[in-house]
């Protein structure tokens, strides 16, 4: 598990320009959605072609996150790195100029739809009614990666939940795209994973300054509760 730090100059301007580090204090279970990002076998799996050993410490704390979402009523969206022929023949400045050769091939046989490192960590807690969503783009909602924003704009959805890996790629690049479509984001500081701590802590230092409310799971968690708890208390008390 990573040793997750904010850089303290940051939190320093946020307190300026806003009064503190937090951003949002309630959310709307029934219109919030658990991001889980891309932890796929290929990244997941000792030995594997994008193997991120510190992605497989955060699934106890991703696994709970979605549990507290699905009783509030919200929805778990699991995202899929996918490199198929599509992602290939539109996404080629990546391909070309970021990969090696031998890299690139060995990525595409990985994350192919119905490649072993396609397919989702077996130790998630997936579930029937949660939701998968593959995507050819680091973030779900630039064009042509993925149909998640209206996926999530059909169920009404305004609040994400930002999990997974890798914390300064498809995690921050999905995070800062939903912000700017207008969705309120929090970014789980113990539910996302890169490969080292620096790396980690500068994405979470990025976020805090404009872009999410970068929580711990625990608080989180308590944060869904609360609002489930007077949500049961109202129709009770209409009852």
């Amino acid at each position: 598990m990573h040793n997750s730090v904010i850089d303290p100059s940051v939190i320093e301007r946020v307190a300026q320009r806003r009064g503190g580090l937090r951003v949002f204090d309630r959310l709307e279970s029934k219109r919030t959605a658990h991001v889980v990002v891309d932890l796929q076998n290929g990244f997941m799996a000792p030995g594997a072609v994008a193997e991120i050993a510190e992605a497989r410490a955060i699934v106890p704390a991703v696994n709970r996150i979605s549990e507290a979402v699905r009783a509030a009523g919200g929805l778990v969206v699991y995202i899929q790195n996918t490199f198929d022929a599509e992602a290939v023949r539109t996404w080629s400045t990546y391909f070309d100029h970021f990969c090696s050769a031998s890299r690139r091939q060995r990525m595409i046989e990985a994350f192919t739809p119905g490649a072993e490192g396609h397919a989702l960590w077996p130790a998630l807690d997936v579930r029937v009614e949660d939701l998968r969503v593959q995507k050819r783009r680091f973030g779900a909602f630039v064009a042509g990666s993925s149909d998640l924003h209206a996926i999530l704009q059909r169920r009404d959805v305004d609040t994400l939940i930002i999990t997974g890996t890798a914390s300064q790629v498809c995690c921050e690049s999905t995070a800062r795209d939903a912000m700017m479509l207008n969705y309120k984001v929090f970014f789980v500081a113990d539910g996302t994973a890169t490969f080292t701590d620096h790396e980690h802590n500068a994405t979470l230092s990025a976020m805090s300054y404009t872009f999410c409310d970068v929580i711990e799971s625990a608080a989180l968690i308590d944060l869904i509760g609360q609002k489930r708890a007077a949500a049961i208390a109202s129709e009770a008390a209409v009852a």
